[in-house]
């Protein structure tokens, strides 16, 4: 049986932006919260954001706000 899956794009001008920090320090602000961590993949429903080695994977509905930041290691 062959299924057809369609994805939805809520918000494309935010899906293009993080799309364009992959593979940096981020920071992004949540409903539920803010995490600080490297922006290591990003999907179209959700985004993975690596912390102290955890992922956190946040859909993209919940990001209020978000910037590229600066790595705090030295």
């Amino acid at each position: 049986m062959s299924e057809h899956l369609e994805w939805t794009i809520h918000d494309p001008y935010t899906y293009q932006n993080l799309s364009n920090l992959e593979q940096q320090v981020i920071g992004v602000q949540t409903t539920q919260g803010s995490v600080r961590g490297v922006l290591k993949h990003v999907y179209p429903d959700h985004i993975i954001v690596e912390m102290g080695g955890t992922p956190f994977h946040i859909r993209t509905q919940e990001i209020v706000w978000f910037f590229p930041a600066r790595s705090t290691k030295t």
